[in-house]
């Protein structure tokens, strides 16, 4: 027995039908089965073409519905698309969406048995995140169309938005049920598959959409973020570089490539994707901020100031990068410009630990060490395990002869990394309190951990010099 949502049996589409369905974005290809498999309720005029044609229907749809005959027992004649209706697929194609739902409500009251306009407005009500509005008219389109797995498909991407994966995976597999061949419907499941963190499983999902639709850009940007979440990068590259192939202006792709590229530095080939993201989407906050963030870690301190600077211009409610900005200013020894980006980073996320201790250490370069010190302070109370935290508070207390202090925090930074510069640090602090034999001892730990850094023999020998003769002058008293 077919699937219901291609059966033969199953009545023929019209006119009305194909523009409410192309107005809510149906894959074309869809319609182009539904078509091929129902037939036709009527003959598609050469004017309705040209209407479906402003309505953003593709070529091999246009030849779909120009060579189909009217299904068998059909009625011979043509069914005049609503003008209401083309005023809405006319604003839908156009992005407009709250124009195209005030429309279809219209068209809706009018025939409210209709369940392609509802299915439509349902969609319109989607595009602009009124979750629970949009879910309530996919339920009424599938009670008045039980046969149309898209009317599941679509109740499974809210349940995909809403963070809720399980009833995303149950609509998704309800659609699939009534049409195995539907390739929308398999992109849902596996974004339901991707929130439960199903990862392998997700992608197998988007493997057979892309079986049924090879040309999606969204499914292969989809299934990039997934492979990039499974920590499969070759293949995230792979998927962003198609998605980006069938749609070149695709900035999303562009920028989550650029992304992947950063995380494996590749940092020129991050900076020409973000800057080919920006001029796609020259006002999207997010892709500025990326390059500049690029651009920072890759020492072109002047490159992200300027696009910082557009940035906040362009978007003054924007909180983030001020970080980047702050090392720009540092890069030239601007402390005090350093200093007052890192205390607005400070303002936006007080909780965050490493802000507070980057501002402790721009407040240290600057000679402002009282504040330094309540800054790296905060630091370490939000993050007692940090050990970058806990040498620049040594740091700062050693500045303010604070010996005993500081020397409790360079033994908790080598407590929990015993590296080179931690015991360097903790031997010079011993130092200033005459305590030589330990300090012999962390200096002679430095240079066997780091032998090639010819500093820590050279202060170790010092050292062992000043011992002796020391040792001289007492014995000679």
């Amino acid at each position: 027995m077919a699937a219901a949502g291609t059966s033969s049996d199953a009545a023929p589409v019209n006119a009305n039908q194909l523009m409410a369905w192309l107005a809510a974005d149906v894959p074309q290809p869809r319609l182009e089965r539904l078509v091929r498999e129902r037939g036709l309720e009527g003959p598609i005029a050469k004017a309705q073409l040209r209407q479906f044609e402003k309505a953003g229907a593709g070529k091999a749809l246009l030849r779909t519905l120009e060579s189909q005959k009217p299904a068998r027992g059909a009625f011979d004649k043509t069914f005049e698309i609503s003008a209401t209706l083309m005023q809405a697929a006319l604003a839908a194609h156009a992005q407009h969406y709250h124009e195209a739902e005030m429309a279809l409500r219209t068209a809706s009251e009018a025939d409210p048995a209709n369940a392609s306009l509802h299915f439509a407005l349902g969609t319109m009500l989607r595009q602009q995140e009124r979750w629970d509005d949009a879910f309530d008219q996919f339920e009424l389109s599938a009670q008045l169309l039980p046969d149309f797995p898209e009317n599941h498909s679509s109740m499974a991407y809210i349940f995909y938005r809403l963070e809720d994966g399980p009833n995303a995976i149950a609509e998704a597999r309800t659609a699939l049920s009534m049409d195995p061949q539907n390739a929308e419907a398999y992109q849902f499941l596996a974004l339901g598959l991707y929130a439960n963190e199903q990862y392998a499983a997700a992608v197998h999902a988007f493997l057979e959409s892309l079986q049924r639709d090879p040309n999606n850009a969204d499914t292969y940007y989809d299934l990039g973020i997934t492979l990039h979440a499974a920590g499969n990068i070759s293949g995230s590259l792979d998927a962003y570089q198609r998605a980006i192939r069938l749609n070149p202006s695709f900035w999303q792709a562009h920028s989550n490539l650029a992304m992947v590229f950063h995380e494996r530095g590749q940092l020129a080939d991050a900076v020409r994707e973000y800057r080919e993201a920006k001029r796609l989407a020259p006002d999207e906050a997010s892709v500025r901020n990326n390059l500049a963030n690029t651009y920072c870690d890759g020492g072109e301190y002047e490159a992200a100031a300027v696009e910082l600077r557009q940035l906040y211009k362009d978007h003054p409610e924007w909180q983030l990068g001020h970080g980047c900005m702050a090392q720009a200013y540092m890069s030239k020894k601007d402390y005090d410009g350093a200093v007052n980006q890192l205390r607005l980073a400070v303002q936006q996320d007080p909780t965050n630990s490493s802000e507070h201790r980057f501002l402790g250490e721009a407040l240290l370069l600057n000679e402002k060490l009282d504040e330094a010190t309540r800054e790296l302070r905060t630091a370490v109370s939000l993050d007692p395990d940090s050990v970058a935290g806990h040498h620049a508070l040594g740091t700062a207390l050693f500045q303010q002869q604070e010996y005993a202090a500081a020397e409790k925090e360079f033994r908790e930074a080598l407590r929990l990394s015993a590296s080179s510069d931690n015991h360097y640090s903790l031997a010079a602090c011993l130092m200033s309190m005459d305590r030589y034999d330990e300090a012999l001892t962390e200096l002679e730990a430095a240079a066997r951990l780091d032998p090639a850094r010819q500093l820590y023999r050279a202060r170790r020998d010092e050292l062992m010099k000043l011992m002796q003769t020391q040792a001289k002058e007492t014995n000679s008293q």
